[in-house]
Parts: structure tokens; sequence; C-alpha cells
């Protein structure tokens, strides 16, 4: 008799767990604010608007070093996501505090406009991964998902 497949709620709830152990991993994510909403196997990083990410309070604008984190912290969690993936689905016991996260090697920002006061989302995608090495790309927007502010490709060491 085949084995019954497992209820979707102790699915949601190890994805969710392994997902917050990964956020709390990084206590650099709690300082910015920053959130990692999941649907499915697709996360997208929430960047709360706080008086204290303005860069220039003349416009006003996001800080480009906040916004930079952001995105790198988006790409990071992603190719962490994605690493973790398989071995959560087969039901592995996976822990997301023990997790070696990837290391940055490069990180290249494209600054599209300025960012708003106002909450900002990133998605990332990992275009390729090995054994050592991985390339991910991430995207931020604010009103618009097609009308990005700004944009970044990364390159990471895996553990």
């Amino acid at each position: 008799m085949a084995n019954r497949p497992e209820p979707v709620q102790v699915l949601k709830q190890r994805r969710d767990s392994v997902l917050q152990s990964l956020v709390a991993g990084v206590p650099y994510i709690n300082f910015m604010g920053i959130q990692i909403d999941r649907r499915g196997d697709e996360l997208t990083g929430v960047l709360p608007y706080a008086d204290m990410l303005i860069g220039n309070p003349m416009l006003p604008a996001l800080h480009g070093g906040a916004t930079a984190a952001f995105l790198e912290v988006t790409a990071i969690i992603e190719l962490s996501w994605v690493l973790l993936w398989q071995d959560m689905e087969a039901g592995r016991e996976v822990d997301g505090t023990t997790f070696k996260m990837p290391k940055t090697i490069d990180f290249t920002v494209d600054y599209l406009r300025s960012g708003l006061p106002r909450d900002a989302y990133a998605r990332a995608k990992v275009n390729r991964y090995g054994r050592r090495y991985a390339s991910v790309n991430v995207e931020a927007w604010q009103d618009n998902r097609d009308r990005p502010f700004a944009q970044a490709t990364g390159h990471f060491l895996l553990s």
C-alpha cells in the first residue's frame, strides 16, 4: 500500500518553521524591519516604510544603503530557500538555524529611480547554482511591479 501524502497543514507548518528559522538567523533582518512573505514556494521580501530608512529628507528618498541591504537580504534568503527546498519537501529534518548561509562574493546594485517613502517589495530569482557558487538576480518595486526602483545581481559562495 502506498504511503498517504502528508496533510497540507503539516507541509505549511514545516515550510513556515524553516523560513522563520532562516530569518531569525540573521539579526540584521529584524533590525531593518524586513519581512519575508511566503506564498507556496515563492518568497517576497517586504521592507515596511520607516523614517530611519530615509537617506535624503529633502526629496524624501530611501537611503541607497537600505535599498542595497534589502535587495541582498532578499537574494540570500531566496537562495537559502532554494537550497533547502528538496530536503524540506522530502520530509527530512531541516533546521534553518544551523544552515550555513551563502556568503556574498559580489553584489551589484542598479538604482533605477528614487525609492519613495512607502513600503517596498522584492523578489529574487536564482539563475544558477552548483556545489560552490550561485548567481541570483533580485528586483525591488513599490507601487507597480512593472516599475522597479532598484535591481541587483549577486554572486554567492555556498558552504
